[in-house]
């Protein structure tokens, strides 16, 4: 699975609260690479979660 944050990210935290061993949020998210596979299931409910769609999942 391949995640990627866009330019589109508000920094909200929505991502963080849901999945908080990938995202981590500042000026914008920031994917944990190494994280995304054990936590696949929380990856796309923040990908949901997010309410400008900035996450892309593959």
């Amino acid at each position: 699975m391949k995640v990627k944050v866009n330019d589109g990210c508000i920094a909200c935290g929505a991502c963080e609260s849901v999945c908080d061993a990938v995202f981590k949020v500042a000026d914008v998210a920031v994917v944990n690479e190494s994280a995304v596979a054990e936590n696949e299931a929380c990856v796309k409910e923040a990908a949901d979660a997010c309410p400008v769609g900035a996450i892309e999942v593959e």
